[in-house]
């Protein structure tokens, strides 16, 4: 499951664990992102508090882990290449599910190597009660016979967003219950989104 996770919440921990009993995976590793290319100009928190934050809201949960992946390489960071690399790193014929929203693979066919990426991972594009998936079906067709490696999922509708909960720390507003308690603190003890950074 990748993403910003700036910062981690209720939302993204709840999507990974019904996809992840609903696919049967093994295990769901969360990849912070580390320079997205579509957030180019774009404030977004260091990169080792993003990590952080993961690790203490999936540190209780024995098929949860966190990985640097992403961060640890310079440059932009492109989907295609890092899947790649993790595939090299897992052993011979696992499956990769890449855990993403709906509205996120509607905008797939302008990744770097769309194409490869598809053939490297299956999507799981996540919804949300009432999400028209006309558009993903589109997505699907587009890609012919791989877009059958992108499987619409619909979880429950937890209307929480990373930047909705930076916007309510900003305004002193609290986010108890948004995030993991261990995230709240961490946010509170580093300043994190408030002008005090």
């Amino acid at each position: 499951m990748g993403g910003t996770f700036d910062p981690i919440h209720f939302g993204h921990l709840a999507a990974a664990e019904q996809v992840r009993v609903g696919f049967d995976l093994d295990r769901v590793i969360f990849i912070p992102s580390g320079h997205p290319p579509h957030k180019q100009g774009k404030q977004i928190t260091p990169g080792i508090h993003r990590y952080v934050m993961a690790v203490l809201a999936t540190i209780d949960h024995p098929r949860f882990e966190v990985s640097t992946i992403e961060l640890d390489r310079p440059g932009l960071s492109y989907s295609v290449d890092t899947i790649g690399l993790l595939k090299s790193q897992l052993p011979e014929g696992s499956e990769i599910f890449f855990i993403t929203g709906a509205d996120a693979i509607v905008e797939i066919c302008s990744w770097k190597d769309a194409d490869r990426l598809l053939r490297l991972c299956r999507f799981v594009a996540v919804t949300r009660p009432g999400y028209s998936t006309g558009s993903l079906q589109e997505i699907r067709e587009r890609f012919g016979e791989a877009g059958s490696r992108i499987h619409p999922y619909q979880i429950t509708d937890l209307a929480i967003s990373s930047s909705e909960i930076r916007e309510r720390v900003r305004l002193g507003k609290p986010i108890r219950y948004l995030v993991p308690a261990t995230v709240e603190h961490y946010i509170e003890k580093h300043h994190l989104y408030t002008k005090v950074q």
